[in-house]
């Protein structure tokens, strides 16, 4: 049933049918699931009609009984179909998502933005930074470089560090610094976590480095619904607990912080595993006002304090 009303589309001629229809289809495929920018089936639909057509998420609804060509008619038949029978996320249809405002490249060489961490670039990282300047900011594991091209932006003045073992990643990433002609103040490294920096004979020290390291644990990564393993598992998987990334930043991130400096790693649900595993550490969690969890925050000095508790370097 829902594969002939896929393709009866003969009818949809506004942006008003197109919303509707394709809100319609995906609330009559309960497989679908939504975690890639939206968390229902409305937003999505609008997500993939609007930017499909090159319109703003906030067009003016006045204007959605405006006719579609038949080109674009084809294109949205198409990218309908693709993600209700292949559940590619929105987002590599158009490889295009949003974040901090900003459209980024995407692919399916990097996780598709989506980090709570875009509600702290929109606040400085204030109070935590407590109004110091930012000169230096290290975005670790940056995948498309979202955050830290965010924070460029937040921060004009500061110079940012993209680090990715991945060189798949990494393409993206300049995809992105090139989109917002950054190459003046952002940098791309290839690294495994920090060991680029540490071989550097002048070993940046950072105000604030940010991290959306993997941190989806095993048994968690045997249950992601079928949107997720459109995504590089190299981007995900983190480990039986989920922190074997969180570990090793939690290790080396002490002598790359300025004395005042802040680090700041979102670890997700493997939150309370690593609660259990530093149970003396005072790992600050951020509370969101729009969604998200799994944040903390800690300053370099605790970073240096509790140090001997993370362990030795992997």
């Amino acid at each position: 049933m829902v594969s002939d009303l896929l393709n009866d589309t003969s009818g949809l001629l506004t942006i008003r049918d197109w919303l509707r229809w394709t809100y319609s289809r995906f609330n009559e495929d309960p497989s679908l699931f939504y975690g890639h920018g939206t968390d229902n089936s409305w937003d999505e639909a609008r997500h993939l009609v609007l930017q499909a057509l090159n319109l703003p998420w906030d067009y003016d609804p006045v204007y959605f009984d405006s006719r579609l060509t038949d080109s674009e008619r084809q294109q949205l038949t198409t990218l309908v179909q693709r993600r209700i029978r292949e559940h590619i996320p929105t987002a590599y249809l158009l490889n295009q998502a949003w974040f901090y405002g900003m459209p980024f490249y995407v692919d399916e060489r990097v996780l598709v933005p989506r980090s709570p961490i875009a509600e702290l670039i929109e606040k400085g990282f204030e109070p935590w930074l407590g109004g110091q300047t930012v000169d230096r900011v290290l975005d670790l594991c940056c995948g498309s470089g979202c955050i830290g091209i965010a924070c460029s932006q937040a921060f004009p003045e500061a110079q940012v560090d993209l680090i990715d073992i991945s060189e798949d990643a990494l393409e993206v990433a300049h995809i992105n610094v090139d989109r917002f002609e950054l190459w003046d103040r952002v940098r791309t490294i290839q690294s495994d976590m920090f060991l680029s920096l540490k071989s550097m004979e002048d070993r940046p020290r950072y105000q604030l480095i940010v991290s959306n390291p993997p941190y989806v644990d095993a048994e968690d990564m045997a249950d992601l619904p079928d949107e997720y393993l459109h995504e590089p598992a190299l981007g995900l998987e983190a480990g039986n607990d989920g922190l074997d990334f969180a570990r090793n930043i939690l290790t080396n991130a002490a002598d790359f912080l300025d004395d005042n400096g802040l680090l700041v790693v979102e670890v997700g649900n493997s939150e309370w595993a690593l609660q259990d595993a530093y149970p003396d550490v005072p790992f600050t969690w951020v509370e969101f006002e729009h969604g998200g969890h799994g944040v903390f925050v800690l300053t370099a000095q605790e970073c240096r304090r509790y140090r001997d508790q993370f362990g030795d370097s992997h």
